[in-house]
């Protein structure tokens, strides 16, 4: 079928109008050929945005997405598009995925395709925070990209640039002001941040996520320079389409969404909660190698119960009271149909810091129609399991020979006493009912059982068994005597001495799980749970914690950081194409995460393994999954690749600077 591309003449210039016209006259080039597009995306540099707005009109999406990529290729490599690289370098792109955007993107259907396109080069470059390379762009690419007398005459290596902010950043004391120089890295060099986080995870992880994060999420108004994600508010109601269709990015892969009403454990911050989505992508790709350009941070905005921010001049967020109800349901309901129509069927929406009300609610109404997963239900639920998984090497035994007392019955708690019982279900092959009953769970009202269960929330009712009346933690561990005590509760100093020194008494080696962030809601400190357990509980925490030394020997506190498990699961769930999370799928990232536990950690008393190597831990985590979803009939992608680990890691992105020419 020939097509008729004469108005678009009328808008082009004419060496590109009389190029095009004797390429059809002369060889009867169906419009669609590369050729013609190659060229008219070399020529058209000086066409206005209008008319690239009529491209879309005259062309339809699909041409305009080629048209976008043959553009976008053909500026930054020089006029040649990436097909002809290709050809020239004969290897594959990330896993065999034209990567328009100098990005590795083998999990991709598709372009990209930019809502709009400007010329990188100059003044222009150098604000570009996905191409600038700062000092290190090469005495060709300054000439090359007009970028002469823009930059001092110096050029310095990434390794070089890398060294200096590191130096920098170490002469901060204040935790936050790092973060915030953290994030004005982001905002000026992409590559650069994460080839920094990257590098440095260990020593930079708790700048940009916890417990840092918490401390800017309260002084987000503070510190708020320029935006970092979409903001879905009230105001919005009635055109969420429209707002997800002003981010710039339309391969998006996943999405962070939170409303702000439960921000860590520190409670309902409102609009301010967008560090939470920011830095959880942060970590997608630093940890599990997504794509920044593939992932979306985003914050419902319904108002905030939070006085302090209804008074404050400088809060960003909408100054009302949170609405509830059905008010509540139809943004979100809006919401999420506005994500799947806009970015597909596979695009994952993780939910993060909601309030218990609303968490178990969204995840159980939207699991049966969206790729959707809760970090702080199931998440946690998969990264303690993994913990515990690998703990058995030291304490020996199998999990169904081991008692569990939870101190929290919000999504953390039952999230985790769940996938507990699944595994033990798995194991032992008994109904999930039989295997619930090794579980124990305390509220703010006391052990929960049988007796109060006409009074408990709905999640809370698988977990009251027959038992008289407790009323505190100390009376619950004396009468239940777990051999594993779990923190989620978001109440510091909850694990007293008293509460420790009980697990010690009955137990060679207690297994204490101190998991609140940040970390003034810890339930203990490491110091505290290996000074009152005499040196023997194996010990883990939610924020990080220094080496403690205790009667002569050195212990080394693990973390059981969500971060070990979510970049990884979710880079299984995209490469795989999965369409539904299942909870065999996080029995799976649990297993794996606990295989990469080695002796040599155990023997610090780790139960996790350093984060030094996490990229390396992702992948497996991501193949495990993958293989599941395959195995399970969730997977789209096909055919399945031969070696899930290599294609995992192939999949990933690299934040090194790559040559303009």
């Amino acid at each position: 079928m020939q097509e008729d591309f004469s108005p678009l003449f009328l808008s082009l210039p004419k060496r590109v109008t009389s190029f095009l016209t004797l390429k059809k006259k002369a060889q009867n080039v169906h419009f669609l050929s590369v050729y013609p597009l190659q060229f008219l995306a070399r020529s058209c540099i000086m066409i206005t945005l209008k008319r690239f707005t009529f491209l879309r009109v005259v062309l339809g999406r699909g041409v305009e997405r080629k048209f976008w990529a043959l553009m976008a290729s053909s500026m930054m490599n020089g006029g040649y598009s990436v097909e002809e690289e290709e050809k020239k370098k004969n290897v594959n792109v990330g896993g065999g995925v034209e990567d328009v955007y100098g990005e590795d993107n083998a999990t991709e259907d598709q372009f990209a395709t930019p809502w709009t396109v400007s010329v990188a080069s100059g003044y222009t470059l150098l604000r570009d925070p996905h191409y600038n390379k700062g000092l290190a762009f090469s005495e060709k690419e300054r000439d090359a990209h007009y970028l002469r007398g823009l930059l001092p005459p110096a050029i310095f290596t990434q390794e070089l640039q890398e060294k200096k902010l590191m130096q920098s950043l170490r002469q901060y004391k204040v935790p936050l002001q790092r973060y915030v120089a953290m994030m004005d890295l982001q905002e000026r060099n992409e590559k650069l941040f994460y080839k920094l986080l990257i590098d440095n995870v260990e020593e930079l992880l708790p700048v940009v996520y916890t417990p840092t994060v918490g401390e800017a999420c309260q002084k987000y108004g503070s510190i708020f320079r320029r935006p970092q994600g979409l903001y879905i508010s009230l105001k919005e109601k009635g055109k969420i389409l429209e707002v997800l269709k002003n981010w710039p990015e339309r391969n998006i892969q996943v999405i962070v969404v939170t409303d702000g009403e439960r921000i860590l454990g520190l409670g309902d911050l409102g609009c301010q909660g967008m560090g939470i989505p920011v830095g959880k992508l942060s970590l997608y790709t630093a940890l599990g190698g997504l794509r920044p350009s593939a992932c979306l941070p985003v914050t419902i905005d319904v108002g905030t119960n939070n006085e302090q921010l209804l008074n404050d001049e400088f809060y960003i967020g909408l100054k009302q009271r949170r609405a509830t109800g059905q008010e509540y349901a139809e943004l979100l309901e809006e919401f999420m149909t506005a994500v799947k129509q806009n970015y597909g069927e596979k695009v994952l929406v993780q939910f993060e810091d909601f309030a218990n009300h609303n968490a178990f609610e969204l995840l159980t109404k939207y699991s049966p129609t969206h790729l959707v997963f809760n970090d702080d239900i199931q998440g946690t639920a998969s990264v303690v399991l993994a913990g515990l998984l690998a703990a058995l090497k030291l304490v020996g035994g199998t999990l169904a020979d081991h008692k569990f007392l939870f101190l929290g019955a919000g999504e953390a708690g039952t999230g985790i006493a769940e996938l507990i019982a699944l595994e033990i279900s798995k194991q032992i092959k008994a109904p999930i009912e039989e295997t619930r009953k090794k579980i124990w769970l305390v509220d703010s009202k006391g052990l929960i059982v049988n007796s109060r269960k006409e009074s408990l929330q709905h999640f809370k009712k698988p977990w009251a068994h027959e038992h008289e009346p407790v009323k505190g933690l100390l009376d619950a561990v004396k009468a239940i005597k777990p051999t594993v005590l779990i923190g989620s509760s978001g109440v510091g100093k909850t694990f007293t001495k008293e509460v420790v020194k009980a697990m010690a008494s009955f137990n060679e080696k207690p297994l204490i799980l101190a998991l609140s962030n940040p970390t003034s809601q810890s339930e203990c400190t490491a110091e505290e749970a290996y000074t009152w357990s005499e040196g023997r509980a194996i010990f883990a925490s939610g924020s990080p914690f220094d080496p403690v030394e205790y009667d002569g020997k050195v212990f080394v506190p693990g973390q059981a950081n969500n971060a070990y498990i979510f970049p990884g699961f979710g880079l299984g769930l995209i490469m795989s194409g999965a369409i539904r999370v299942h909870n065999d799928l996080l029995l799976a990232a649990s297993e794996a995460l606990a295989a990469q536990v080695k002796q040599e950690h155990f023997d610090k008393g780790l139960i996790y393994p350093p984060f030094s190597n996490i990229r390396k831990i992702s992948a497996q985590i991501a193949a495990k999954v993958a293989a599941k979803a395959y195995e399970l009939g969730l997977a789209s992608r096909l055919p399945r690749p031969k070696d899930l680990v290599q294609h995992a890691e192939s999949c990933m992105y690299s934040p090194v600077y790559g040559c303009y020419r």
